[in-house]
């Protein structure tokens, strides 16, 4: 089985705006889900309100496949979530996103996760072909999500088991050598002591030691320890005069 055909299968269920749907398939890739389902959508398909919602997560809308019913939408999956804050008199095991995600990777089988409608969700005969209802812990007194915050709740716990990089991580410089360091340590205690502040003698080790410590604890990168030292030259040359 290929990797996109072993993916999560996310399936609208008559989404009523295009707005709604481009921004699901946003929602989507971000976290690396790019197969997306329709059933019945209200304004047809495809919808030319959906791409300028998506956000350049075209791939997503271009291989949407759209379904008469969400039974025929669901017809190779072994595995159905329905996605719902509400009971729908229909006694089914009950799982948060988070279980529900670490539970996909595990089975055998294609798993589909069911939304519903932005108004009144997914239906008592939509729930039915569900094995799993998913619901978030969200606030009794006002459980309305729109379809892409229900998608990307989903879609993110989702990308937990999926290995997905984290964008920053490659960004981060490594720290700055110790020399590099020590060379701003020593910069900055001659400035100090410049200006006498290490009074009395007596508590120049200890106070020495206590400064070293707040200038190793951030890890600063090398360009960060440059950027100091250029401080400390900037506050030791005499102010520029002014006209």
């Amino acid at each position: 089985m290929s990797e996109a055909s072993s993916q999560p299968v996310i399936v609208l269920v008559r989404p009523q705006l295009g707005e709604n749907i481009g921004k699901a398939a946003r929602a989507m890739l971000n976290f690396g889900l790019t197969e997306m389902r329709i059933v019945n959508p209200r304004d047809g398909w495809p919808n030319p309100s959906a791409g300028p919602a998506a956000s350049g997560a075209d791939v997503v809308l271009e291989n949407a496949q759209v379904f008469e019913t969400t039974a025929e939408a669901v017809a190779d999956c072994a595995h159905v979530y329905a996605t719902t804050v509400r009971k729908r008199g229909v006694t089914k095991p009950v799982l948060t996103p988070e279980a529900a995600a670490k539970e996909v990777p595990q089975q055998s089988g294609r798993s589909a996760f069911l939304f519903g409608p932005e108004r009144s969700g997914l239906e008592t005969e939509d729930v039915s072909l569900a094995r799993t209802i998913v619901t978030a812990p969200i606030n009794p007194e006002f459980g309305s999500l729109n379809l892409a915050q229900a998608v990307i709740l989903v879609a993110y716990e989702l990308s937990k088991t999926a290995e997905l990089a984290i964008p920053t991580e490659e960004e981060l410089l490594p720290p700055a050598p110790q020399a590099e360091l020590e060379g701003l340590i020593s910069h900055l205690e001659g400035m100090l002591d410049e200006k006498n502040y290490y009074f009395p003698e007596s508590r120049r080790e200890a106070t020495q030691r206590t400064l070293r410590g707040v200038m190793t604890k951030p890890g600063w990168n090398h360009l960060e320890v440059r950027t100091l030292r250029g401080v400390l030259s900037a506050l030791e040359r005499p102010p520029r005069k002014t006209d």
